[in-house]
């Protein structure tokens, strides 16, 4: 049985070593039919761009392993191998690295990556009779990433394309993956200007008027736009999720998943799979995350009782997220509520960004333009369309899939912890005030208003635990507020695990909460059920044990954005 290829990104290893591999080599024969000079894929990450990348420099590259594609699809274009494979210097960079919260750090990144590329032909072109003693000294350059000026770095593609055309006599072939990640970090650092121009004249001079080149892939994540990064590059052949050409080959599509489950025994899990990682709308095909696929089958031929999770999340800080949450207006929450509910909402979108149109005002909108980042979230992948548009601007959206509904889910909840609950200490410490003197009138008044203030889950595909956990963690966000108390979620007590225990050592008072879904507003139901777990597990044992004067125990309801609670009071040791 064939391994699978988790995190790899080099198309050779994962042929020469048995891995399981996901036949998209048909790209080729397509990027070649269309004749475009310089092809732009725009796909969220983790969906399989950076391994394009890396197979079509193997097969487009001079000395190439020709034997690595018998057998794939593009094997059976005879003369089109014959033409294209192993006949070109191919230039291959990765910007991915040039990640440096200093503009001169990214710099020094962005010219050592560029000199790592070039080292892959220092014995070639510094030993070639085609190159005089300037080239060679101007390649030195390059490849010792010791540039005499800004022009030298902005120009040292172009240049190095120069040489290799002088050297091969063919003109070559540019793969840059990932070009907009220097941008974003430069965005969420401060010196987005400095980098949008250096990035701008790199590739310009690569892309625009260069005799030595043949073409060139592009791929990122956001389309930046041609003004700020492009500008009169008139050769430019964009291909974003909504396009229907080459929409299969980045991402698996329903039968790609379905073979590689059947491979490897798992065809009973292809409805699990498709609830997590499927629901993105590429083109006109339903498309799902690969990197989830491949780690979740990984992760069950070790352990085949493991559950569905997010694999996804764990490779991005989703500051998308939290940036649209820490900004929502009211109409921004009733949206995103309506997204998490299962729910489609209908955008307006702009296809292409720069990083500061995020921040740009738009009338009745003070301080963002908040289209600009449903725009942002739908090219990145939290959001997908419902169908395609039908004029190019206007798409129903929804969350894609649970694991992205679960991102969702986790960060409103720290959202809330941060922007709702500590925007208002005075709020806040009546709170917790009237949990510490049993004050259940005061302490559900106060609640309900926090509640008002969320975005509440009410989607009945959601597990009830999961609405559950959402609102645990609005009400331990708030406990743990007052930093002169101990608190504790799950906290094992008894013959259970208490949803939150709070230990008040100043006042010898103990306060336990737990949190019930009232399933169509039966509150007093709900009530009932949380105050008779705490008795019949017996979680006030440990509050007991240490000592505790009074323990309050307070069984608490919620559903939508409305909470019940009531109270048991247990007194100990008092004269």
């Amino acid at each position: 049985m064939k391994k699978l290829p988790v995190g790899m990104e080099f198309f050779s290893d994962i042929i020469k070593n048995g891995y399981y591999y996901v036949d998209k080599t048909y790209i080729i024969k397509e990027l070649l039919d269309s004749g475009s000079k310089v092809t732009l894929f725009i796909r969220p990450r983790r969906f399989g761009k950076s391994l394009n990348i890396d197979m079509l420099k193997s097969f487009f590259e001079y000395g190439t392993d020709i034997s690595l594609f018998e057998g794939l699809n593009i094997s059976k274009e005879k003369k089109l191998c014959e033409e294209y494979q192993g006949k070109f210097p191919v230039v291959s960079v990765s910007l991915k690295g040039v990640d440096s919260i200093l503009y001169e750090d990214a710099l020094g990144m962005l010219g050592f990556i560029i000199s790592e590329e070039a080292r892959h032909f220092k014995q070639v072109l510094l030993c070639s009779n085609k190159l005089d003693k300037d080239d060679k000294e101007d390649f030195n350059c390059i490849v010792t990433n010791k540039f005499k000026s800004m022009a030298d770095l902005c120009f040292s593609l172009k240049t190095l394309a120069r040489l290799l055309y002088q050297h091969y006599g063919s003109k070559v072939i540019f793969l840059i993956d990932e070009y907009d990640v220097p941008l974003d970090k430069a965005y969420t650092n401060g010196y987005y200007n400095k980098m949008i121009t250096v990035i701008r004249s790199l590739l310009g001079n690569v892309f625009k008027t260069n005799e030595y080149l043949q073409f060139a892939i592009v791929t990122g994540c956001l389309r930046i736009s041609k003004e700020s990064i492009f500008t009169g590059l008139n050769n430019l052949d964009v291909k974003a999720v909504t396009d229907v050409q080459y929409s299969q080959y980045f991402g698996f599509t329903d039968a790609e998943t379905r073979e590689m489950l059947e491979y490897y025994g798992m065809t009973g899990l292809y409805n699990e799979v498709k609830k997590w990682y499927d629901g993105y709308l590429f083109g006109k095909i339903n498309v799902y995350c690969p990197w989830d696929v491949v780690n979740y089958v990984r992760d069950h031929l070790f352990d085949k009782d493991i559950p569905a999770k997010m694999y996804w999340v764990n490779t991005s800080g989703n500051d998308i997220i939290r940036m649209l949450l820490k900004r929502a207006d009211f109409t921004m929450k009733d949206e995103i509520e309506q997204l998490v509910n299962g729910n489609s909402i209908n955008k307006r979108l702009k296809m292409e960004l720069s990083y500061p149109d995020l921040d740009m005002p738009k009338a009745g909108m003070p301080d963002i333009n908040r289209d600009n980042l449903w725009s942002m979230l739908f090219n990145t992948g939290y959001l997908t369309a419902v169908t395609p548009s039908c004029n190019a601007k206007d798409y129903e959206l929804v969350i894609p899939n649970k694991e992205i509904h679960d991102i969702f889910t986790t960060q409103i909840s720290e959202w809330i912890e941060t922007a709702v609950i500590q925007g208002n200490t005075g709020k806040l410490m009546q709170f917790c005030k009237a949990a510490s003197n049993g004050d259940v009138k005061n302490l559900e008044d106060i609640f309900n208003s926090y509640l008002k203030d969320t975005i509440s889950i009410n989607d009945t595909n959601v597990a009830k635990s999961m609405k559950e956990n959402f609102y645990h963690g609005i009400l331990l966000g708030l406990l743990r507020a007052n930093e002169g108390w101990i608190v504790k979620s799950n906290r094992e007590s008894g013959t259970g695990y208490a949803d939150i225990m709070v230990w008040i050592y100043r006042e010898k008072t103990g306060c336990l909460f737990e949190v019930k879904y009232a399933e169509e507003g039966r509150f007093g139901t709900a009530c009932k059920k949380a105050l008779e777990q705490i008795k019949n597990k017996e979680y006030i044992t440990t509050l007991e044990q240490d000592g505790m004067d009074i323990i309050y125990c307070y069984g608490v309801a919620c559903y939508k954005k409305k909470c019940k609670i009531e109270l048991i009071k247990y007194i100990y040791h008092q004269t």
